[in-house]
């Protein structure tokens, strides 16, 4: 007996004790009320996730519009990477039966935001953000940090995603310092990012997002021939870093991508430029933090402040002083020591 036949039975037989007898008008219509309401019950699968979060639209929708004014409004001096990463983002999201997994891998110096990216990324699919047990985070260093386990690594990794998709076909996968990952490990979720099942399971629907350092010089190289010759940096297109950037971390022996196969087969749908910051930027993510902290009651934002902070930090080369050497990464240090 199901659990909706059992509880109908049970409270049809509370409301009309003498069921041996005839059944009597009113227990029949008490019978056919507690069955109607009964059949209209949340189940108990809907009730557990409206507590506790689920691989259901209630947990798992992607915000747009969220997306586009965090992009807009927190992300600084990233023009091409906001317009990359919200356009396919809209494409695959919106797309009920995508081909393959969408498969980003985020590149430049330290400090430009490709952490910030993913983490913007999560918030606006997931209600738990980050926080979500559908969002997966492997650092290289810190997950995969003998290259002699090399071969445990491959095992656990493919498991641990197979296990992860199988449990919800929205999952994301985030590869941080993929330029201190030893080559070879990553070629090992190649099945993964295909467009085909794996032991019956899809993984079409799922996202995987790679961080890396590497490119970074052929980045910075373009960046540095538009500052010099005055040129708007927002009018670099991915055409003019497309082929140098992954050609670079391609034949580039000390990242995760190294003569992989992901590149082979052009698993990776974008590679996508971080631009290094300049002092304006710089600025403008100090005034971002300290809007964090006046929302919190230490003060209000204070440009003249910003501004002291962003000069005193370094910039490079050293004549020209175009851009930061450590971009966004350690304001909230500077701000606590000068506030």
């Amino acid at each position: 007996m199901s659990m909706k036949k059992g509880q109908v039975l049970l409270l049809w037989v509370l409301v009309c004790p003498g069921v041996t007898g005839a059944i009597e008008p009113v227990c029949t219509a008490s019978a056919v009320a507690v069955g109607y309401l009964i059949g209209n019950l949340p189940s108990y699968q809907d009730i557990l996730c409206y507590f506790h979060e689920c691989c259901q639209p209630e947990w798992i929708s992607f915000n747009q519009t969220g997306l586009e004014a965090d992009l807009e409004n927190k992300l600084f001096g990233q023009h091409l990477a906001s317009r990359i990463i919200l356009k396919s983002l809209n494409e695959f999201m919106s797309n009920h039966n995508p081909e393959k997994p969408l498969v980003l891998s985020l590149h430049g110096p330290s400090g430009t935001g490709k952490s910030f990216v993913s983490q913007l990324i999560a918030e606006n699919i997931y209600t738990e953000g980050t926080n979500s047990k559908f969002v997966h985070f492997f650092n290289s260093l810190v997950h995969f940090p003998q290259p002699s386990l090399i071969s445990t690594y491959k095992s656990q990794l493919q498991q641990r995603i197979k296990d992860s998709v199988s449990n919800c076909e929205r999952s994301m996968f985030i590869f941080d310092e993929m330029d201190s990952m030893h080559p070879g490990l990553i070629d090992s979720i190649k099945p993964f990012l295909d467009y085909h099942k794996v032991d019956g399971v899809s993984y079409k629907k799922s996202i995987f997002i790679f961080l890396s350092n590497a490119g970074e010089k052929s980045i910075v190289e373009t960046a540095l021939d538009f500052w010099r010759t005055g040129r708007d940096r927002e009018d670099i297109e991915l055409s003019d870093l497309e082929e140098s950037l992954s050609f670079s971390i391609f034949n580039n022996e000390k990242n995760g991508f190294f003569r992989s196969n992901l590149m082979k087969n052009n698993l990776v749908d974008f590679f996508v430029p971080f631009l290094p910051l300049e002092y304006s930027h710089v600025v403008q993510c100090i005034m971002a933090e300290m809007k964090i902290r006046a929302s919190k009651g230490k003060g209000p934002p204070n440009l003249d402040m910003a501004r002291k902070v962003a000069r005193e930090l370094k910039y490079f080369p050293k004549t020209e002083r175009a851009f930061s050497t450590t971009g966004c990464k350690i304001i909230q240090q500077k701000l606590n020591f000068y506030t």
